[in-house]
């Protein structure tokens, strides 16, 4: 499902990770910086700096430096991720059990996980996406209400 790309099994919106939403955005920033500097034609000389530009190109493009939780990105030790394929699930609001002890877990982290999943629910993935991607357009990323520490139950 294309809808689904970019929801993560646990109902997180991918677009509004620091990663897709700031951090590619300010590598961009960065590297087009160093471009007018002359960095990538004289900055081979510098010790490191191969793995750098390497590093600064793939972070400037979201999809490559984190594709995704369902095409792999995200950590691969997940187990909210292996839970929902396990149970065939496109995302764990849909379970019986939801929430569980692991979305719970990672809810301590991200406090607007449990009220996104109820209102994906009430409106359907597609509606509750394009509310996604409007939130997107105001700025905001999970990074500006994440709570440390958090965990998430193996089992």
């Amino acid at each position: 499902m294309d809808k689904l790309k970019l929801v993560t099994y646990c109902g997180l919106y991918c677009g509004l990770c620091a990663q897709r939403c700031r951090i590619s955005r300010e590598a961009s920033r960065l590297k087009e910086s160093m471009v007018k500097e002359g960095y990538e034609f004289w900055g081979k000389e510098l010790p490191g700096f191969k793995d750098f530009w390497t590093f600064l190109t793939d972070l400037s493009n979201p999809g490559k430096s984190c594709p995704g939780c369902r095409q792999d990105g995200g950590p691969p030790f997940c187990s909210i991720r292996k839970c929902a394929k396990k149970n065939k699930l496109d995302v764990c609001v849909f379970c019986k059990e939801y929430p569980c002890k692991r979305l719970l877990g990672i809810a301590k982290g991200y406090p607007t996980l449990i009220a996104d999943g109820k209102r994906m629910k009430e409106i359907g993935v597609e509606a509750w996406v394009q509310e996604q991607e409007e939130r997107s357009k105001t700025g905001f990323a999970y990074v500006d209400i994440r709570c440390y520490p958090y965990e998430v139950p193996e089992e």
